[in-house]
């Protein structure tokens, strides 16, 4: 581990305090709040790994460390030197006792207060907004989120494979699109990496495809977001029974990662995690959409055949205190490249995983069509230009296999993780049907 120095002094982060107790150690951040009482000033520092208290006392610090204390002022940057020192009093069980209290950088009438804001005033300020407790924690968990995708598929010899962001072609239908003059010629913005996905499984077996996706989708639901991450498995000769397993496996893991290493963010959060321990078990319940359909005859809002809205996702997420997959929905309501069932050809071999407490689907994947003649077809059916699919077309001409896989949605899954209200708050600079600013 490497540290920066200052005058001699070797940075420490908050989080790693308490391994230098009764050390001189540098903290540098910035002033999330201070109280003063007579001779003592108490300054909450945080530097992004976390926060600690620093108590500064008149007689023990030089006067013009002492000064500059007491003039910091909301957010303004810091560097305190001190001894890190312990104390059961303190949320993290270290507090600093400061010799050196430095001002960096002056912060002068930040706009965020104590007093409340609404969701349009904070996200026209989302560059700061993030500096927030609870928003810190909330990318500490998606950080570790994504270090937990990596190290699952990595240790499970699942080869990344980056799919590229300029597209000739629809993945998920063409009513969602992000048109691109790419010199003179139309692009897209691509909706999915799981195409490129499947040609890359052709070639190393099992890989997976992870980074962002652009809808155009004019919702301004709390479940959309014009731009977001997606990480997709794709692995030759597996079928739809593999690819439930794997989102099982995947999803469970993931949880308990987070259980076992965020508990502090998740507790800044107030998330009540008995919600979340059930889903480090699998199995998790599966249910044909059929099935799933029965559960929902007395919603009036639901048609027998449709795809399930949002309120059916609850209700279905509902009966559950884990993770649901629901599989076998009708092959009319799905994408082009969705296998059909050999024993029921008007059903799909697709399946999607539905998050409890509201969060609804967070995974979507299927067995992929492989029959050259059948996905020709289905192409027309849906009315996609065939001569742009002609390198898709190739990975059945040339050593078809089965094979399947899905797509997780990042901010989908951490919304569930962390509690949030609102996609919004799962990415750091979120784009939205009316925001593009900051």
């Amino acid at each position: 581990m490497t540290f920066q120095s200052y005058k001699g002094i070797r940075a420490v982060p908050i989080r790693r305090l308490g391994e230098h107790l009764d050390q001189e150690v540098l903290v540098q951040g910035w002033l999330a709040n201070i109280r003063s009482k007579g001779k003592l000033h108490f300054l909450q520092i945080r530097d992004g790994s976390g926060t600690v208290q620093a108590v500064v006392a008149k007689g023990a610090i030089d006067e013009a460390s002492f000064e500059a204390a007491g003039a910091l002022t909301q957010e303004a940057s810091v560097r305190i030197v001190g001894k890190a020192v312990a104390d059961e009093r303190a949320p993290t069980g270290v507090e600093l006792q400061p010799t050196l209290v430095e001002l960096v950088g002056p912060s002068v009438d930040f706009p965020i207060t104590k007093k409340e804001h609404g969701p349009a005033f904070l996200m026209e300020h989302r560059h700061l907004w993030l500096r927030s407790k609870k928003q810190t924690a909330i990318m500490r968990i998606r950080h570790e989120v994504i270090q937990a995708i990596r190290d699952f598929f990595y240790e499970r010899e699942f080869y990344c494979m980056d799919s590229p962001m300029f597209t000739p072609n629809a993945c998920e239908g063409t009513t969602t699109l992000f048109n691109v003059d790419y010199f003179g010629d139309p692009a897209y913005l691509t909706q999915s990496g799981q195409l490129y996905g499947e040609a890359s499984a052709m070639a190393l077996g099992k890989i997976y495809v992870f980074g962002p996706a652009f809808r155009a989708e004019k919702s301004k639901t709390k479940r959309h977001l014009t731009e977001f991450w997606m990480v997709e498995p794709e692995a030759a000769y597996y079928d739809l029974d593999d690819v439930m397993s794997l989102a099982e496996d995947f999803v469970s893991t993931i949880v308990g990662r987070v259980l076992e290493r965020r508990r502090t963010e998740l507790e800044d959060l107030e998330r009540d995690v008995s919600k979340l321990e059930p889903a480090t078990s699998t199995p998790y319940p599966r249910l044909s959409y059929l099935e799933a359909s029965k559960l929902l005859e007395k919603d009036p809002t639901f048609v027998q055949g449709d795809d399930f809205g949002a309120p059916h996702e609850t209700l279905l997420g509902d009966a559950h205190d884990r993770p649901v997959l629901v599989h076998r929905y009708p092959r009319k309501i799905k994408s082009f490249y969705m296998k059909a069932d050999p024993q029921a050809p008007d059903l799909a071999l697709c399946v999607d995983m539905i998050a409890p407490e509201g969060y609804g689907e967070i995974i979507g994947g299927s067995e992929r069509e492989d029959d050259l003649e059948v996905l020709q077809k289905r192409i027309e059916e849906h009315e996609l230009p065939m001569e742009q699919f002609q390198w898709y077309l190739d990975l059945r001409r040339f050593g078809s296999v089965p094979h399947g896989g899905f797509g997780l949605g990042l901010e989908r899954l951490v919304a569930w993780l962390t509690g949030a209200e609102h996609l919004r708050e799962c990415i750091p600079f979120p784009r939205m049907l009316y925001r593009i600013y900051p």
